[in-house]
C-alpha cells in the first residue's frame, strides 16, 4: 500500500524547486496533492506533470503576503475534499542576500517577517482548525533552513524568521499533540533545483561540497522523502522535532572543511 494514500495533503511553494520536489512524492505515495502558489502556469504545469505520472492534484492560487489567500486556500481546500491531513508550509522569499544588522531598512524585515514568518504562522493556524476535526488529527511539517542553525554574515532577516519557524513548531507540537496533530521542521541544506542551478556559483558549491559529510550536494527529493515519512502513518510519534537533511553539513565542528584542504586531521 502507498504510504500516503487516501491523505489530502496541502504543499505552499510547490510551483518550483524544494515544492515539486516533495508534491510529486506525495503524488507518486497515494496523496491527493493541492499545488498552491502566484504563478498559475507553473502551477498547472506542475499538475499535469504529477496526473502524467498516474497521480492526483490540483492548483490553488495563494500569497503567503496575502492572509485572505491563504484562508482562501485551507477552507476551500477542506470543503471539496472533507478535510485536510497535512500542510507542509514550504513557500518562504529566501532572503539570502538581504544583510547584516546596520544595512536591514524595516520595509525589507517586515517583509521577510511578513512572508516567512507570518504567513507560516497563519497557514499553520487555519490548518489547524480543520485538522481538528480529523479522527487522526494531522500532520504539519515546516520548512526552515540552516540559516537558523548559527549566525552568519548576511541574511539576518530571514535567518531569524526561520528561527522563530522552530520555535513554533515545537510550540504547535506541544499545544495540539494530544489532539493526534503533530508538527516538525524540516531544515534543508544546500539543495541545488533546476531554478537555482545556474544562478549558484561554482565556488560556493565547492565551498559546501568541502563542508558536506557525503560526496553530493543535495537533490529536492532529499526533503521531499523526508516530508513523505512526517506525513505518513509511520511517524506517528514524532512530533516537535527540528529535522536537519543537509547531507551532514551542520554535523561537525566549523573548522574540517579548512582541515580538509590541508590533509590534515587537526593542527
Amino acid at each position: 500500500m502507498k504510504r500516503l494514500s487516501g491523505k489530502i495533503a496541502i504543499v505552499t511553494g510547490s510551483t518550483s524547486g524544494i515544492g515539486i520536489g516533495i508534491a510529486r512524492l506525495y503524488a507518486a505515495e497515494g496523496a491527493t496533492v493541492i499545488i498552491c502558489g502566484r504563478r498559475k502556469d507553473k502551477g498547472q504545469a506542475v499538475v499535469d506533470r504529477i496526473k502524467a505520472e498516474g497521480g492526483e492534484a490540483s492548483y490553488h492560487f495563494m500569497d503567503m503576503t496575502d492572509l485572505d489567500s491563504i484562508r482562501q486556500l485551507i477552507d476551500d481546500t477542506a470543503e471539496k475534499y472533507g478535510k485536510i491531513d497535512i500542510l507542509v508550509n514550504n513557500a518562504a522569499n529566501v532572503g539570502l542576500k538581504d544583510g547584516r544588522v546596520d544595512e536591514l531598512t524595516l520595509e525589507m524585515w517586515d517583509a521577510i517577517i511578513q512572508s516567512d514568518l507570518r504567513g507560516t504562522f497563519y497557514a499553520l493556524q487555519c490548518a489547524v482548525s480543520h485538522m481538528q476535526k480529523n479522527e487522526n488529527g494531522g500532520s504539519i511539517i515546516n520548512i526552515g533552513s540552516m540559516a537558523s542553525c548559527g549566525g552568519d554574515l548576511g541574511s539576518t532577516a530571514y535567518a531569524c524568521a526561520k528561527s522563530a519557524v522552530n520555535t513554533l513548531t515545537q510550540y504547535t507540537a506541544l499545544q495540539f499533540g494530544k489532539e493526534k496533530i503533530r508538527c516538525n521542521c524540516v531544515r534543508p541544506g544546500l539543495i541545488v533545483t533546476p531554478e537555482n542551478e545556474a544562478r549558484v556559483p561554482q565556488y560556493l558549491k565547492d565551498i559546501f561540497l568541502n563542508n558536506i559529510a557525503v560526496d553530493r550536494y543535495g537533490c529536492p527529493e532529499d526533503i521531499g522523502h523526508m516530508c513523505v515519512y512526517l506525513g505518513s502513518d509511520e511517524s506517528s510519534y514524532v512530533t516537535g522535532q527540528i529535522l536537519n537533511v543537509d547531507g551532514g553539513l551542520n554535523s561537525h565542528v566549523s573548522t574540517v572543511g579548512e582541515f580538509r584542504k590541508m590533509s590534515a586531521r587537526t593542527w
